[in-house]
């Protein structure tokens, strides 16, 4: 009697475990998907940027320092996206001060405001910060849920014989995470 009662309790802690694994398995891959979705929002957007450049280009060639900040930080933008979340961050955010100034730039010209192409592309870029804005929430909560699962009981257990560690959180600076203001 003694050993069935045994039996039944040791297999009642693997099925605990194997439960309690596959949750975390599953939250594992949420994020990853989570931080995929953020991955294909700042390719989009740095694919948009050098065409917005070659279009400011045509109509400000004598603002090349902004141009060639913009360029560099979309370089090092693309660069940092492998280097993590905070990377990925501090780097964006370098981007969308680069990005603010080429936008004062284009003020400037009346002529490059009405112009199509830079209309469409500025519009395209603001609906990209904007989902960009929606993957970074969604990751930044699956980081909560994935960090919060990892740190209570009983999941912290099976976490730490799968060698679960925390995620970073996906954060950019007060007001660098606005979408550009399109005005005209």
């Amino acid at each position: 009697m003694t050993l069935i009662v045994v039996i039944a309790i040791v297999v009642l802690l693997v099925g605990l475990g194997v439960v309690l694994f596959n949750r975390l398995v599953r939250l594992r891959n949420k994020v990853e998907e989570a931080w995929a979705q953020i991955d294909v929002q700042l390719q989009r957007r740095h694919d948009l940027i050098p065409n917005l450049v070659n279009t400011v280009k045509g109509y400000a060639a004598h603002e090349k320092t902004t141009l060639e900040e913009v360029t560099a930080a979309r370089t090092a933008a693309v660069s940092a996206q492998a280097q993590g979340a905070a990377a990925a961050g501090q780097s964006e955010n370098a981007l969308t001060a680069a990005l603010g100034r080429l936008f004062a730039v284009a003020e400037s010209y009346p002529e490059l405001k009405a112009d199509a192409n830079f209309r469409h592309l500025q519009e395209e870029l603001s609906d990209t910060e904007d989902k960009v804005a929606f993957a970074r929430q969604y990751y930044n909560d699956n980081v909560r849920e994935w960090n919060t699962r990892i740190s209570s009981v009983p999941d912290n257990f099976v976490g730490m014989m799968m060698g679960a560690k925390k995620a970073e959180y996906f954060e950019l600076d007060d007001g660098a995470g606005a979408a550009p203001q399109v005005s005209f």
